[in-house]
């Protein structure tokens, strides 16, 4: 038998066909045009209710052009007709509910009922993504979802399918790691310019020094439906030591090393590049690829630690700050720590490490001891790198100068070390106890006093 071979474009050609095929069955015009939220529905219900792949697809596209082009009034009540009326079908749940009544839990009933609670626009979600773009088209709606899901709480359950969705069309077995660098196509190379969310690349020169270079390696994930949107990517720098500042690996005017006579790969960037897949984990798996790529590329590498920001620093030491009953603080560190509210406190060297002495304690207590509603430390850098297995390794004491990193943590820092052998250890602890894997370096920065309140009140 004759194995039929289809690449990207006659696939995208096949889709192509199919399209216009069904347009021509079901008299659509071919320009896209806005869409009322009525028709938009009735779209809606017409493509449930079609059973031909050619009008299904074609269909499908016609559905996500008209919303594409609707008003962002009629996308939204289309989004908010989703919840209102793409829910399961009553009929077939109750029916199906009644057959668990009358023959109990039997393999069969189960099946029925599984089958008749999904709601139906799942299977709208489903074949939406059957259009050509269809999956980025997906992905585009459900970022619009997010920013209207706060004033319209219903929306959380459309939220809920396109995730249960989501995690297995990006499926880690779906997912091309790819090497990003300076022979990468522009188009992607621009999309790196504009996704970086951590340390702002200022322009092409900036981005050739985080590239090109023999000791600086970036890698992305990549879906087969969005080939050319990285979902994620990290950068990398090839070090002989863990560094404690950002601005030496940025600099444009660093003298590079040879990628073989490096000890240490650095994480110092990892972006999320679309808003659309919020929650669908990629930086876990990302991480771990990487470190396997450099490992069989460069065996000399043996250490690889991150340097990472900490976003939530500042805000929570200013709540401690203003609370007058702060177990953390007391009037000689209140008065220390008003030097952050002076510009360019960190100029003055004097003052610089009268600050250090009071900080460090504080960011050792935030990290360790300080937990939100579900024991888990309060940064989200943090959570991500502790909950990956890593270890909390070093605090890096004005590791970030730029405006950014003195607003987001007054200057601070991390490293986090990736042990391979310690990995799963470090990820079941945090995971199932919310055990902070750290140093004895980090734990023995722990402000005593407020250790001592903490056991007293126990």
């Amino acid at each position: 038998m004759a194995t039929l071979g289809l690449d990207r474009a006659s696939l995208s050609n096949l889709l192509t066909t199919l399209t216009e095929r069904g347009r021509s069955l079901l008299g659509l015009s071919n320009g896209a045009r806005a869409m009322s939220q009525a028709e938009l529905i009735g779209l809606g219900e017409t493509l449930l209710s079609r059973r031909g792949e050619a009008t299904g697809v074609a269909l499908a596209n016609t559905l996500l052009a008209g919303y594409s082009a609707a008003s962002e009034a009629d996308q939204l009540a289309f989004l908010n007709a989703l919840a209102d009326l793409f829910g399961p079908d009553m009929d077939e749940l109750n029916a199906a509910l009644a057959m668990v009544r009358d023959k109990g839990t039997s393999p069969d009933a189960v099946s029925k009922l599984l089958k008749a609670a999904e709601p139906r626009r799942q299977e709208l979600i489903r074949r939406l993504n059957l259009a050509p773009g269809g999956t980025a088209s997906l992905v585009r709606m459900r970022e619009a979802l997010l920013a209207h899901i706060k004033d319209h709480p219903a929306l959380k359950y459309v939220d809920s399918d396109f995730v249960h969705l989501f995690a297995s069309w990006f499926n880690r077995g779906f997912l091309v790691l790819q090497r990003i660098d300076w022979t990468t196509p522009a188009n992607i190379l621009e999309k790196i310019i504009r996704y970086e969310q951590v340390h702002a690349i200022t322009n092409w020169d900036d981005l050739r020094s985080r590239l090109a270079p023999s000791d600086r390696r970036c890698y992305g994930f990549f879906h087969p439906q969005l080939v050319d949107e990285p979902l994620i990517f990290v950068e990398v720098a090839l070090t002989r030591e863990s560094p404690a500042a950002i601005a030496p690996l940025l600099d444009l005017t660093r003298a590079p090393i040879a990628a073989t006579d490096a000890t240490t790969a650095v994480f110092y960037s990892i972006s999320n590049t679309q808003k659309g897949l919020g929650g669908i984990s990629f930086g876990n798996f990302l991480i771990k690829q990487v470190v396997e790529e450099i490992k069989r590329e460069l065996p000399n590498v043996q250490t690889f630690v991150t340097l990472s920001p900490v976003p939530g620093f500042a805000t929570w030491l200013k709540r401690e700050r203003a609370s007058e009953i702060s177990p953390l603080l007391d009037a000689a560190s209140r008065a220390t720590l008003e030097a952050l509210d002076t510009p360019n406190w960190a100029d003055d060297s004097d003052i610089a490490e009268q600050v250090k002495a009071e900080l460090l304690p504080l960011a050792a207590y935030y990290f360790i001891e300080a937990k939100g509603s579900r024991g888990h430390p309060l940064d989200p850098v943090a959570r991500f790198h502790l909950g990956n297995g890593a270890q909390l390794e070093r605090l890096n004491f004005l590791g970030d100068r730029s405006e950014k990193g003195m607003q987001q943590s007054h200057g601070l820092m991390v490293n986090y070390l990736y042990a391979l052998d310690k990995i799963e250890t470090n990820h079941e602890a945090f995971a199932e106890k919310g055990q902070v894997a750290s140093s004895s370096a980090v734990r023995k920065m722990l402000p005593v006093r407020a250790l001592a309140e903490t056991s007293a009140s126990a």
